[in-house]
Order: C-alpha cells, then sequence, then structure tokens
C-alpha cells in the first residue's frame, strides 16, 4: 500500500472512531410534557403525558422530537405537519406557553427545564394537538379572498401592477394562516363566531389595498358592523406571537383608519 493510501486509511480509520465516540456520550434525556385527549375515550379527561427524548439522536426543531416519539415511543400521538419548512402552517401549536410553529421552534437545550405542549388555545380539539379550524376558514372564506374585477385587460394579458403599488402587499401576503395570532387573541376567544380574528382581517386588508382590485367598497361594507372588525382592542398578541414576524395588528388599524376616512 503506498504512502498516500495509508494516510487515508488511517484517517477514515479515526473518522469513524469519531463517530463512534459521538454515539457512546452521555444521553441528554429532555422530558416533554403533551396534552392528551381522544374523543374516542369521552370519559378520560384531557391529560399531559410526559415522554423523554435523547437531544443528542434528534433534530433541533420540536417538530423533530414530536416526530421521534410518534415513531419510536407512542404512535397513537396526533399532530399536523407537513413542510416542515414554515410554509404550510400545520404545525401550529402552543410551545412552552407561546403559539408558535413546531417546525420553527428550536429545542430549549437545557435539559433540567421540560416542555410543556398543548393544541392552539381556545379552540374546540379534534384529538391531542390537533384542533378544530372549521370556524377559522370559514371566516376566511367570508372575505372573499381572491380577485374581484368587472372587467379583464383588453389584451388578454396578466393585471398588471405598478412596483410601488405591489410593495404594499409586502407583509401581508406572506400570511400562512396558521392561526397562531387569532387564537392568541383575547377578544378572539371571547366573540369569535362573531368576530374575524387577526389573521382573517390582515387578508382582508391585503385585498382592500391591492390595486388590481375593484371591489373595495364591498369589502369595507363587510366590515361596517360592530363585531367583525371593532372588538379588536389593540393587545398585540397577534403581532409577538406571529411565527412569519408579521404585523396583524397594523394591519387591523390601517382598514380602521379606512374605514374612518372613506
Amino acid at each position: 500500500m503506498s504512502g498516500v493510501l495509508r494516510r487515508c486509511a488511517f484517517r477514515l480509520a479515526g473518522t469513524r472512531s469519531l463517530a463512534t465516540t459521538a454515539t457512546d456520550i452521555t444521553p441528554r434525556l429532555k422530558t416533554f410534557k403533551i396534552y392528551r385527549w381522544n374523543p374516542d375515550k369521552p370519559a378520560e379527561k384531557p391529560r399531559l403525558q410526559e415522554y423523554q427524548v435523547n437531544l443528542n439522536d434528534c433534530g433541533p426543531m420540536v417538530l423533530d422530537a414530536l416526530l421521534k416519539i410518534k415513531n419510536e415511543q407512542d404512535a397513537t400521538l396526533t399532530f399536523r405537519r407537513s413542510c416542515r419548512e414554515g410554509i404550510c402552517g400545520s404545525c401550529a401549536m402552543n410551545i412552552g406557553g407561546r403559539n408558535t410553529l413546531a417546525c420553527l421552534c428550536k429545542i430549549e437545550p437545557d435539559i433540567s427545564k421540560q416542555t410543556k405542549i398543548y393544541p392552539l388555545p381556545h379552540m374546540y380539539i379534534v384529538k391531542d394537538l390537533v384542533p378544530d379550524l372549521t370556524n377559522f376558514y370559514k371566516q376566511y372564506k367570508s372575505i372573499q379572498p381572491y380577485l374581484q374585477r368587472s372587467k379583464v385587460p383588453e389584451d388578454g394579458k396578466e393585471n398588471l401592477q405598478s412596483i410601488a403599488d405591489r410593495k404594499k402587499l409586502d407583509g401581508l401576503y406572506e400570511c400562512i394562516l396558521c392561526a397562531c395570532c387569532s387564537t392568541s387573541c383575547p377578544s378572539y376567544w371571547w366573540n369569535q363566531e362573531e368576530y374575524l380574528g387577526p389573521a382573517v382581517l390582515m387578508q382582508a386588508y391585503r385585498w382592500l389595498i391591492d390595486s388590481r382590485d375593484e371591489a373595495s367598497k364591498i369589502r369595507k361594507e363587510m366590515l361596517q358592523n360592530s363585531m367583525s372588525l371593532y372588538r379588536c382592542h389593540t393587545i398585540m398578541n397577534c403581532t409577538r406571537t406571529c411565527p412569519k414576524g408579521l404585523n396583524p395588528g397594523k394591519a387591523i388599524a390601517e382598514i380602521k383608519k379606512a374605514l374612518a376616512t372613506d
């Protein structure tokens, strides 16, 4: 064997040795307390169930821990997830007292501290960490979240928009409808049958200011009542908890200003 080959073989053996050492280090067991409720067992009250996860053998995000628990410890644990990139909004839940996305929430590295995980607050629960978002999506549908025009461009192509008008939509269109903001809002907790909530109102504003849309008058009339919009008391929980860093509170304030000056 040549000298070069011997050196490569030595380095490879050293790499394998380091890998073996990494797996032999002391386990870092982190305790997760997860909300559990099964609708098939209505006589059983909701409870927190403890699981321990070795952080040495787990990804950095809370969703990684949940998947590891489901795959290796308890296949009955139920939660929503899809993209794992903070795009779909499926894994929205309350982690450590804050509404966020499990795929974007890093695991607290201090193993002496327990992490508590609940479903989004003040919502009907389907099972475990899965909230019923039927009413939330019904409210979203009610604002008619699509472009409305009486006529199409004469050239048959797309509806053009200036760079300045397009820029007005920044900070609005990025909303992924995860419902973190709406379910953190006390006003939504108290009036969610009639108050549209931060997420839906931000989307209403997104279409209200779209220069290509021609239904602004109708959109404003839909919000001119005592409940749909004006239950907002500017508590700003919505803005503090948004996992995408958006500002629903500002959008709601802009709608109020638009209605007041119309």
